[in-house]
């Protein structure tokens, strides 16, 4: 590879990485408004079909990129990426602490009961989103690394949507039930989220499989890449 290459991949490294991560904290921070998607009138369990949680809509980018990055950088890099995403989580909601202890000003647009009406559920939603996002990442790598090496770096949509809906159910299942536990939300609506959540993660992860094909090919095409091979030592 030349110096050139090497230098373009890593800022494409870094780009992705960052928009991995900023997804990550969004999604963390958003989780507490829910939305109703309206193709389909269907109640599950008490629960429309794709009610969800806005914090879902930047979730999925993030399983598009740790797949991306598997399969040009390879199992290290992706884990990297995902390691980093922990500690920007962790790291944000030390700014929402010490935003909370910090007394608003009498003309503050946004005073202390707004603020923590938004952010009072933060701390637990980053711990329950940690826990089931470390499952079902390193899971996703993992499945995902499997099938590359199993069908030898062929059929990308196998292992792409293969990883993505084992590690996208575990990741809803996991962070429902410690929502759930810790009262953020009514055990009531469990079952009607956990699979209204499920079908709109793997709709997403179908429509999101054309785009990977894309950056795929143009990382191959720009690399010189054969199948199954990624990039190394950047």
């Amino acid at each position: 590879m030349t110096n050139q290459n090497k230098l373009l991949a890593q800022n494409i490294f870094l780009i992705l990485a960052a928009l991995f991560i900023s997804s990550l904290v969004v999604s963390n921070l958003i989780f507490q408004k829910f939305f109703y998607w309206y193709p389909f009138d269907i109640e599950i369990f008490g629960v429309k079909l794709f009610e969800v949680s806005v914090g879902l809509l930047p979730y999925p980018i993030t399983f598009l990129i740790t797949d991306l990055l598997s399969e040009i950088y390879g199992k290290k890099k992706a884990n990297q990426v995902v390691i980093a995403g922990i500690f920007a989580s962790f790291f944000s909601l030390g700014i929402i602490y010490v935003g909370q202890i910090a007394n608003s000003t009498a003309w503050s647009p946004v005073d202390n009961e707004t603020y923590n009406l938004v952010f009072s559920g933060a701390p637990l939603a980053v711990l329950a989103s940690m826990l089931a996002y470390l499952f079902a990442q390193f899971i996703d790598i993992r499945i995902y690394h499997f099938w590359k090496d199993l069908t030898k770096g062929k059929h990308l949509w196998l292992r792409n949507n293969f990883s993505t809906f084992s590690s996208q159910f575990i990741d809803t299942l996991t962070v429902l039930l410690l929502l759930c536990a810790v009262d953020i939300i009514a055990w009531d609506k469990f079952w009607g989220l956990l699979i209204s959540g499920f079908i709109f993660k793997v709709l997403v992860a179908i429509l999101d499989t054309p785009l990977l094909y894309l950056c795929v090919y143009f990382f191959k095409k720009q690399f010189n890449l054969q199948p199954g091979e990624e990039i190394k030592n950047i």
